[in-house]
């Protein structure tokens, strides 16, 4: 079982925020998947990799992709309240899920 986390480096977040988009894609996907998903991949030590996209288009290709597999994912649009406009697309959670799925979704992009 594995989570990727795919964030935007297009848009000049800082770390702490980027760090805070990240946490809120992978909470946010973690509480879409099925109740068995969920205790699987707790029990599995929450595996997450995160990785990098250059615009907002990527992220929402890949979110279809993970809804064609069948994959708990999220968008994460921004509330604008520090460094971005209100509603700029910051990141995506793809999973948790097994992760032969997840890498077919997101197995050809890079780390963070």
């Amino acid at each position: 079982m594995k989570q990727a986390i795919v964030v935007r480096t297009d848009i000049g977040m800082g770390k702490g925020k980027l760090a805070a988009q990240a946490a809120h894609a992978s909470l946010k996907a973690y509480e879409s998947a099925h109740t068995k998903t969920q205790s699987e991949w707790k029990q599995g030590g929450q595996k997450k990799v995160v990785l990098k996209v250059s615009s907002e288009r990527e992220i929402h290709e890949l979110a279809d992709k993970a809804r064609r597999e069948g994959l708990p994912n999220a968008v994460i649009s921004d509330a604008g309240h520090t460094q971005l406009e209100p509603g700029t697309v910051t990141a995506l959670a793809v999973g948790p899920g097994e992760e032969n799925l997840v890498d077919r979704v997101t197995g050809d992009l890079s780390l963070l």
